[in-house]
């Protein structure tokens, strides 16, 4: 696997890192693990971790490239940062909200804001919210007041909202 992009994220897990770059790779098309990197002799009284324990991960979902890293568990994810996935409808948003929210953090359900079982804030959100709130408007304001009410977005709803209806 060919990295092209300039930019990529670096995720960092506890130990689960093949684990979750697998998971993500089953959930979103146009997805692959690329290559393993394993903890070898050199290091080993700075990162303590057994020689052939896997260090990263290279991969890539929906053709956007990841690396996935078995640091320990010095740090933890939080909401400061989450991956943001646009979908064109309910159905998309549905099957994506359901394959994130398994095994996550229910407490975490806010605004399509979500915290899947590795702890990662995701977003599940319909592309169309930029047209929504990207002018401040009443109709942005009654879309706004609609979506603070919401765990899962309901995109029927903020349309309506959005609209007046």
């Amino acid at each position: 696997m060919q990295i092209s992009q300039k930019i990529a994220p670096c995720l960092w897990f506890a130990s689960e890192a093949e684990e979750a770059a697998r998971y993500y790779a089953g959930i979103f098309p146009n997805s692959k693990i690329g290559k393993i990197a394993r903890y070898g002799k050199a290091g080993f009284e700075t990162h303590g971790q057994k020689e052939g324990t896997v260090l990263t991960v290279q991969f890539e979902l929906a053709g956007q490239a990841f690396t996935a890293l078995n640091g320990g568990p010095i740090f933890k994810f939080n909401e400061a940062v989450s991956l943001q996935v646009y979908v064109e409808d309910q159905q998309e948003l549905d099957f994506y909200w359901d394959k994130l929210t398994a095994g996550g953090d229910p407490k975490s359900h806010v605004c399509g804001w979500l915290k899947d079982r590795y702890g990662l804030s995701w977003q599940v959100a319909p592309r169309k919210m930029a047209e929504w709130f990207g002018d401040p408007n009443e109709n942005s304001e009654r879309a706004m007041t609609a979506l603070l009410k919401m765990g899962k977005l309901d995109i029927a709803t903020l349309e309506r909202a959005y609209q007046g209806r």
